[in-house]
Formats: C-alpha cells, sequence, structure tokens
C-alpha cells in the first residue's frame, strides 16, 4: 500500500486543499455565499457611491480616503474570513485504540451458552478532572476514543472533537473553537463596522443629492443603489451587530456558545471565569497555540502493540492449561470405550457361533444405527467435557458401546464362519 499523508487519511469530514495546508468544513460551499454577500455590496459601494464622494471634499482629497477606507476595510474582512475557515479550529487527534489504562475487569458481566461467565472489559464513559480546584466532569467520545479535555466537545458536521468548542458556523463552513475564535470575533466585529461604514457613507451621499436637488424622493432617484446599500446594511447590522455584541457578553464572562445554551438553566457555577479583564486578555492578547495535528505529515505504521487487558481476558476465558485439559479427556473417553469393546468381544464369543442367520441381518442393520448412536454421544460427552457440565462417561455411552462393538464383532465371526 503507498504510503499516505495525514490528510489523505483523515477520518473526520473535512475538506483539504493545497496539500492538506488549508483545512475547511464539509458545508465550506457556504463559504462562497458569504464571501458574495460582503464582496458584492462592497464593488456596488465603490463604483456607484464612492465614486461621486470624491471630490466632495475638496480639502485635502478626502473624498478619497473614503474609496481608500472601504477597499481596505473589505479585504480586511475577507482575510479575517479566510482565517477563520481555512485553518485547524482546535480538532483534537483521535486514538487508535481505546485508553487502556482506564479499562477495568468485569468478570460477572455476562454468561456464554455453556454456563460459564465470560469477562467483560469496560471502562467508565466520565471521569473527573481539576480545574481551578473544581471538579470537572469529562465525557469518553467513542468516535475519538478519548476523554474529551474539559470544554472541548464533538461537532456531527466535521466529526472531530473540538478544543474549547464555540459552535459550528454555516457562513464560514468550519467549527469556531480554540485556535480560531479570535477571528471570527473579529471578523464578526468587522463585518459590523464595514457595515456601519457603508451606511453612513450612501445616507451622507443622500445628503448632498438632498442639497442639489431639493427633496430627498428625487434625492432617492438620483441614487437608487444607495438607497439599496442602505437597506442592506440595515438588515445585515441586525445580524452582525446583535452577533458582535453576544459575543461580547461571553468573552467578559468566559463563556462558549455551546455553553450559555447548555447549561444556561442548571444555574452552576462558571469555573473558567477569571474576570472581565483577564477573559479579554485570554482572547486577545495570548498566543495562538499550534495545532495538534500536522496534515502533510507521512501516515505512520502501527507499531506491534504489548500484551493488553483484553489478550489477557481472553486467556482468563480460555487458558492453555484447559485446553490441554480438554484434550487429555477426549483421549481418555477414546481409551475407556476401546478397552469395554476388547473386553465384551471376548465374552460374547461363544454367543456368536450359536445364532442364525435371521438373527445376524437384524444385528447388521442394528449396528449401522447404534454405530452412528456410539459416535453422537461421544461428540456430546466431548463438548460437555469442554463446557464443564459433565464429569464422568455417560451410562448411556458405554452401553451403546458395548452394543456396537457386539455388532462389529458379529460380523467378523459370521465373515469368518462362511
Amino acid at each position: 500500500m503507498a504510503a499516505q499523508r495525514v490528510f489523505e487519511a483523515w477520518k473526520g469530514s473535512n475538506i483539504f486543499v493545497f496539500g492538506g495546508r488549508l483545512i475547511f468544513g464539509p458545508d465550506v460551499k457556504s463559504l462562497i455565499v458569504t464571501i458574495l454577500l460582503i464582496l458584492a455590496p462592497s464593488v456596488v459601494f465603490c463604483i456607484l457611491v464612492a465614486r461621486h464622494l470624491l471630490h466632495r471634499f475638496p480639502a485635502y482629497n478626502a473624498g478619497y480616503a473614503i474609496l481608500v477606507v472601504a477597499i481596505v476595510f473589505t479585504v480586511y474582512v475577507l482575510v479575517l474570513l479566510l482565517f477563520t475557515s481555512a485553518q485547524d479550529p482546535g480538532i483534537v487527534p483521535r486514538n487508535l485504540h481505546p485508553p487502556e489504562e482506564e479499562i477495568y475487569y468485569d468478570p460477572s458481566a455476562s454468561v456464554d451458552s455453556g454456563g460459564r461467565p465470560t469477562p467483560s472489559l469496560q471502562f467508565p464513559r466520565t471521569k473527573e478532572v481539576m480545574v481551578n480546584g473544581v471538579p470537572v466532569r469529562v465525557k469518553y467520545c467513542e468516535t475519538c476514543m478519548l476523554y474529551r479535555p474539559p470544554r472541548c466537545s464533538h461537532c456531527s458536521i466535521c466529526n472531530n472533537c473540538v478544543e474549547r468548542f464555540d459552535h459550528h458556523c454555516p457562513w464560514v463552513g468550519q467549527c469556531i473553537g480554540k485556535r480560531n475564535y479570535r477571528y471570527f470575533f473579529m471578523f464578526v466585529s468587522s463585518a459590523t463596522l464595514l457595515c456601519i461604514f457603508v451606511f453612513a457613507m450612501c445616507a451622507l451621499y443622500i445628503k448632498f443629492l438632498m442639497d442639489d436637488h431639493g427633496t430627498v424622493w428625487r434625492a432617492m432617484k438620483a441614487s437608487p443603489a444607495s438607497v439599496v446599500l442602505m437597506g442592506y446594511c440595515f438588515i445585515s447590522l441586525w445580524f452582525v451587530g446583535g452577533l458582535t455584541c453576544f459575543h461580547l457578553y461571553l468573552i467578559g464572562s468566559n463563556q462558549t456558545t455551546y455553553e450559555n445554551y447548555r447549561y444556561r438553566a442548571d444555574n452552576r457555577r462558571n469555573v473558567f471565569d477569571r474576570g472581565c479583564v483577564s477573559n479579554f486578555f485570554d482572547v486577545f492578547c495570548t498566543k495562538t497555540m499550534s495545532s495538534r495535528n500536522n496534515f502533510r505529515a507521512w501516515v505512520q505504521e502501527e507499531a506491534p502493540r504489548p500484551p493488553t487487558l483484553r489478550t489477557m481476558a481472553g486467556s482468563v476465558d480460555e487458558p492453555s492449561e484447559d485446553r490441554r485439559a480438554k484434550v487429555e479427556d477426549d483421549l481418555e473417553i477414546g481409551n475407556d470405550i476401546l478397552r469395554l469393546s476388547r473386553r465384551r468381544d471376548l465374552d460374547d464369543i461363544g454367543d456368536i457361533k450359536s445364532r442364525g442367520g435371521n438373527e445376524s441381518s437384524e444385528l447388521d442393520v442394528g449396528s449401522e444405527l447404534q454405530t452412528g448412536s456410539i459416535r453422537t454421544e461421544i461428540r456430546r460427552s466431548s463438548w460437555g467435557r469442554r463446557s464443564g457440565s459433565f464429569e464422568t462417561l455417560s451410562p448411556r455411552v458405554l452401553s451403546l458401546n458395548s452394543s456396537g462393538t457386539d455388532s462389529q464383532s458379529h460380523d467378523h465371526q459370521r465373515e469368518a464362519h462362511r
């Protein structure tokens, strides 16, 4: 099998581009819609509004500053959008195997068909860790086979566990987590400022047109693009502006969107809150941690694993000494039947000679049926030995074996007499 890079063998739902250098969510197509919603109004504003304001401020050519600010601000928002959407949000690497140090042995978990207890390997689905001196319960993720760190959650859309999981944003096509939350907030807040700037400049241009045409209606007819942009920015401002205010509250109280909606009704203490100033400092003034995944690295072959509790449990279920004992039991059964057959042959030689042909034919049929019965009973006895439910050979097996050997002896004697 050809060697693969990590992003080629990735088990999540992410989409990688440029050889694993950029990582997006599975709904990356929505990112194109978001880019158009930002870029299209900005282009219309620069062509149909800002261009007419170039000479409205003759002092220091301030009209050109409006156009430059609009262009730079738009590019800045798009760059923040790319930073938010195209990088690792804080994905926790998956484990190849469950955490063995947490596994415990439960001998009374189940019983097999033979009546013997079957050992079961289990481990707790939750455990407690200490955060700021307060115990916090963390859960086990079945998909990633790990105990999630505090504030970590599994995104069902991206199929990854993300540190400090805030939410999955469909507008950027990516999870918002520990590594890209800062860029997400800066993108939302910058989009809010861009909406305010475009709305204000359009309103200013309408004011200049009112001075030229005398009425608001004539001014609106002279620049319909300004009216459309003002309506668009007003509607967008409710969305991005409300989102900015909400995340300002979350940052000040050191919460995530996920925690706010899930634990809001619990009235539990927020063990992560360090005060408003420290909370803002942690978000904006700390270094972004490096990604825990090297998506361009080569996939390493898994090294042979040492014996684990699972293999040990298999040996408890059927150790080598028990298997050897089963073979010895089967051999003893065969030897017992052979000795009984020889003894019975010697005792019944005289009776065989005195029997007639009709009786011999009946024995031929009976011997075939009884021989089959002996084989079946021997198997069942062996099975009983394996499961530990039989301690001695069944008397019916011995009796059938005796009858079977009698019929075989009759056949040999009859051939010799002929």
